[in-house]
């Protein structure tokens, strides 16, 4: 199917717009687009300037040139600097002599009148830091921000992270995926490495949705089991697998708050940890016969083809194939599964397309802060890598429909 084209929207050229320009290029001398900024910026000034005299009139009750029997009149101006889309500007705010003149065009204490604070969310979404951003605003906008101005702007988004992690979720998850990434962050002047877990559901609809993000030092069974009845308290009953990496204490965690839960070892880890000390080119060869295992049609045949790759690879990698065999028990629930059901559980590409957007923060920053900057990164980065989330998961009536039978009774119909 063709892509539909977004209508066009034209700017009509009016007579009034183009006496306007006329005006503009007769009163400036105007050069360049540069200029043509100036110009704009010049005249942003002189109309904030008279919307606030007429804002005075308003309030006085009588304009500049009239008298009157009010007690309060102008007192002058106030030079004020305010930032704006155009740049750094200076603008004249009349004043009265009880000081109780409210301007609303650009009201007391308002420095900003660029909608600055949703840039600078934006450039921290995208994984910049507070100097990058701060420097950035400086090229493009001509004015100073400090990187502590920029924390502070930031920091109106922690409520918001605080009602996203507490807000109800579903009663169900058909699949859970865990993961973990490892981000340096000071302390104190040391620097520590903490891990963010990232808790990602699949819904009975077959939508992709992030559940949760965690930061912490020390996995163990008591850590996951406080993540999962987290989940718990937030309305969830009931989840058919549950897909993550060898975290330390995981299995426990979940045969204990979801006992009825199946725990999949993730495959896409398994392989990587495998190869991880393989010499690049055994690697492709090494990958290559991993498949005749996680691929195998029946458990039967993956354990056959698990004896033969073993036997091919240990005299050279030894200990290579022993997590396969430790691991048998996680990594076996997919074989009763057909390779479309297959594919989401074991290939978490829903998982690594986000991780890819959370490795970027780590290419973009090597240190942060603090763990509040971590996790406000990660919330921004989550929403910006979620905007592309539309559609359901490939085939997911037919993987529900599977589902439904594999688990008898747990999902609804």
């Amino acid at each position: 199917m063709a892509r539909e084209k977004k209508p066009v929207h034209k700017v009509q050229m009016t007579d009034g717009k183009r006496n306007i320009i006329r005006q503009l290029l007769e009163e400036y001398d105007i050069e360049s687009a540069l200029d043509i900024q100036e110009a704009l910026k010049d005249l942003l000034g002189g109309t904030i300037k008279e919307m606030m005299e007429t804002e005075m009139d308003d309030h006085l009750g009588y304009n500049k040139s009239q008298r009157s029997d009010n007690d309060d009149s102008r007192n002058g101006y106030k030079t004020k600097q305010v930032n704006s889309s155009f740049g750094s500007m200076k603008i004249n705010v009349p004043q009265d002599r009880k000081s109780n003149f409210e301007p609303q065009v650009v009201k007391k204490r308002q420095k900003d009148i660029s909608d600055i604070d949703q840039k600078i969310i934006s450039m921290y979404a995208k994984g910049m830091t507070t100097r990058q951003i701060s420097d950035t605003l400086y090229d493009i906008y001509g004015f100073e921000a400090s990187e502590g101005f920029i924390s502070d702007v930031t920091d109106k988004i922690i409520p918001q992270i605080e009602d996203w992690q507490n807000r109800p979720l579903s009663d169900i998850y058909p699949v859970l995926y865990i993961d973990a990434i490892h981000y340096s962050v000071r302390d104190n002047g040391v620097i520590r490495k903490l891990a963010a877990y990232v808790v990602l559901g699949i819904n009975l609809d077959g939508r992709k949705e992030v559940l949760t993000i965690g930061i912490g030092e020390n996995e163990s069974s008591k850590y996951w089991l406080s993540v999962l009845n987290g989940l718990k308290n937030r309305g969830v009953s009931d989840v058919l697998l549950i897909c993550a990496d060898g975290l330390t204490g995981i299995k426990e965690a979940i045969s204990t708050a979801f006992p009825k839960t199946e725990y999949q070892r993730c495959i896409v880890h398994q392989v990587r940890n495998t190869l991880k000390y393989v010499g690049d080119k055994e690697r492709k060869p090494f990958a290559t016969d991993l498949k005749t295992i996680y691929q195998a049609p029946t458990e039967e045949k993956a354990l056959e083809a698990l004896e033969r790759v073993t036997e091919r690879w240990s005299e050279k990698y030894p200990n290579s194939m022993r997590s396969w065999k430790q691991n048998w028990d996680a990594i076996s629930p997919i074989f009763k599964f057909s390779s479309d059901v297959r594919k989401v559980i074991y290939t978490t590409n829903a998982i690594e397309s986000l991780n890819a957007t959370y490795r970027k923060l780590n290419r973009q920053r090597s240190i942060f802060p603090s763990d509040t900057a971590l996790l406000k990164a990660l919330y921004l980065s989550t929403f910006e890598a979620t905007k592309r989330w539309s559609m359901p998961i490939r085939n997911w009536g037919q993987v529900y429909g599977e589902l439904s039978i594999m688990y008898e009774g747990r999902l609804p119909e």
